[in-house]
């Protein structure tokens, strides 16, 4: 038995696991523990595709099972995040959606359209196992910078001292503007940069060190609301890029 070929499996079942707990402790509204098993199991899902290319075990089991923990971790948590802050958002009673009543306190169905969430980040899985033209950059948003950017929307409402922000992770309109222009991205034909780097010169990377510094600088002065800052900033930065190559 090559041993060796199962560790990077191994690193992805890591980020399923984390995955797994994120449901549940979502589901309670536990939105920090949520967070940190978001980002561990991204961590995981990083690295089990780094150890692969390292041990040469890259195989299509892997590839599938890859998309598999993906789509819990940085699918189905996501759209649950956004469900319960829609559900806040609309004053609806969040035990409703869960079992005990049919609809909640005030009936409304809307928060429902936070799962679209997870239903975009499915198709885009699926996209992604058979589109060759992403080997070495992504086509569309990758569903765990989604996931982040949606994840850290209750750590913004709850931790964070600028009322505006506050104010606007609240918003019902908000968040339902988020959520169609993230599945909207998730399923696009735009181009956007990978961090994978083939060599580490400044040239040929200049966009993807521009782009760790300004994060790193934005999570210094702002923690949580540097987060879906800084997706909106590896976007722009994408079609700027594109636009030079151009």
């Amino acid at each position: 038995m090559n041993i060796k070929r199962h560790i990077p499996n191994l690193l992805t079942l890591g980020n399923l696991f984390c995955g797994t707990l994120a449901i549940i402790f979502a589901i309670k509204g536990d939105y920090t523990f949520t967070a940190l098993l978001v980002a561990t199991g991204i961590v995981f899902d990083f690295f089990d595709g780094f150890v692969a290319r390292i041990l040469n075990v890259q195989g299509e089991l892997g590839k599938q099972l890859d998309s598999l923990a993906d789509m819990v971790t940085s699918g189905v948590v996501p759209g649950i995040v956004m469900l319960q802050l829609l559900v806040n958002a609309f004053d609806t009673d969040a035990v409703g959606y869960f079992g005990i009543d049919k609809y909640g306190a005030t009936g409304s169905n809307y928060p429902y359209i936070g799962l679209l969430l997870t239903l975009f980040a499915c198709y885009r899985l699926a996209k992604f196992n058979i589109d060759e033209r992403q080997s070495d950059s992504f086509i569309g948003l990758p569903t765990p910078a989604m996931s982040l950017f949606v994840v850290s929307l209750p750590l913004i409402a709850e931790f964070a001292s600028q009322s505006l922000f506050v104010d606007l992770v609240q918003n019902k309109f908000f968040l339902i503007t988020v959520t169609i222009l993230l599945s909207i991205l998730m399923v696009s034909e735009l181009p956007l940069f990978s961090l994978k780097f083939k060599t580490f010169s400044f040239k040929k990377n200049a966009i993807k060190y521009l782009f760790l510094l300004v994060s790193f600088i934005l999570l210094l002065l702002l923690k949580f609301v540097a987060i879906p800052l800084i997706i909106l900033l590896y976007v722009l930065l994408s079609v700027f890029s594109n636009m030079v190559k151009k």
